[in-house]
């Protein structure tokens, strides 16, 4: 995810959805309708652990029905993405997969339905890293919301979903008039305080930051955040998400007095509603290490670095790009205390992993060469600094 706050408003309106149109009204379904409302309920609440109980009851009831009643697959849909929330893809692959197959045998492949099947599994590739995977799954998801309506908000769902995909891979161009679309067709059909319309602020805020376009960037997060504290909670983690934002927004002006207590405050929020084991999790202890390390306190730094790195080797494996960022980061620490001999390895594997995860054009493989290069220049390997270099400025002149 991290990403969280905009796939999670996405499959939540398609769990809600799916319960309206589908709420049972016959007698031997009351007991399906409990259990769904209750899992609904404790997803909304951010209390994950009560809602994957809920939805898991109400999967072993909806397996009682017809196998090609929709009941079954709202609580396939509903437990994966629970599964997938909590950071467990393996096990919720195949409930997604299973239903987007009920649903296109029952609906049609060109059912509205369909497409927000086809969105959640994109996106559960996309938290892997499975790019190629993900791309053609959301632009058929798309092609099929745009059938529906010029004003169908479901197209911006798609939309953003679609762009976020287009970010991870470093074409940040391309993703701008996405995320814009999305934002103008929300502000045109939603109402000013949804966490939809929060969603589509956040995503196209974050992509100015990563721009480093911070002036344009703030009062995006800054409305998004004020949105979803008031629909849900302080404590919510899509605030959370939000929060992460902001506080590397300020960490990159240098204001550390507003960064650090946003920083702490979003662990809290996402430990309690994700555990101690998730990706995201690890997203914001790199953050917070990284405010400590631009403040030169690097005792404190080096622990947290290492306890992302543990959580993404176990949540995503060691191929994922986020392990590489991990790995950079913690390389970049031991190169600040003149460590070369601990950077060196890390910062070989971050390119590794990049590389093959990416491809060899993508713009966090140009960062990777030229931070490996940095430390052969400090250790007095010019030739291969200079062939590094190279191709990291061949790769950003092709970006261009």
């Amino acid at each position: 995810m991290n990403h969280c706050c905009k796939y999670l408003l996405l499959l939540l309106t398609t769990v809600v959805s799916l319960l309206l149109s589908n709420h049972a009204v016959l007698a031997d379904k009351a007991q399906w309708d409990r259990y769904t409302d209750a899992g609904t309920t404790a997803y909304k609440q951010g209390h994950y652990d009560e809602a994957e109980k809920s939805f898991s009851a109400a999967l072993a009831e909806a397996e009682k029905f017809n196998p090609q009643e929709t009941q079954l697959a709202t609580s396939l849909n509903n437990l994966g993405l629970i599964y997938k929330t909590q950071g467990k893809y393996a096990l919720a692959e195949p409930l997604y997969k299973r239903s987007l197959e009920i649903k296109e045998k029952a609906l049609g492949a060109n059912d509205p339905n369909v497409a927000t099947s086809l969105n959640n599994l994109a996106e559960l590739y996309r938290a892997q890293g499975k790019y190629p995977e993900a791309e053609p799954l959301y632009n058929r998801a798309l092609a099929i919301q745009e059938k529906v309506g010029p004003d169908n908000p479901n197209v911006a769902l798609a939309l953003n979903n679609l762009a976020e995909l287009i970010v991870d891979e470093g074409k940040y161009a391309e993703a701008e008039p996405l995320y814009k679309r999305a934002l103008a067709l929300k502000e045109k059909v939603l109402r000013p305080d949804s966490p939809d319309l929060a969603a589509s602020l956040n995503n196209l805020g974050k992509l100015y930051l990563m721009q480093s376009k911070y002036a344009v960037a703030e009062p995006l997060l800054k409305r998004a955040l004020a949105i979803l504290e008031q629909a849900l909670g302080p404590n919510h983690p899509q605030v959370g998400t939000c929060l992460s934002n902001l506080a590397v927004l300020y960490s990159k002006q240098d204001n550390y007095t507003a960064a650090e207590p946003l920083y702490k405050r979003i662990l809290a929020i996402q430990e309690k509603a994700l555990g101690p084991n998730h990706p995201d999790l690890a997203r914001d202890l790199n953050n917070l290490a990284a405010l400590y390390v631009k403040q030169g306190n690097y005792a404190q730094a080096e622990p947290l670095f290492e306890q992302a790195l543990k959580i993404d080797e176990k949540a995503l494996g060691p191929n994922h790009p986020a392990l590489a960022r991990d790995l950079n980061n913690l390389a970049a620490l031991y190169f600040k205390q003149g460590n070369y001999a601990a950077a060196e390895p890390r910062l070989k594997q971050a390119l590794e992993i990049n590389e093959k995860a990416l491809g060899p054009n993508h713009p966090e493989v140009a960062r990777s060469l030229n931070n490996y290069a940095q430390l052969l220049h400090y250790t007095n390997r010019e030739a291969e600094a200079a062939a590094l270099e190279a191709r990291a400025k061949a790769i950003r002149t092709e970006q261009r």
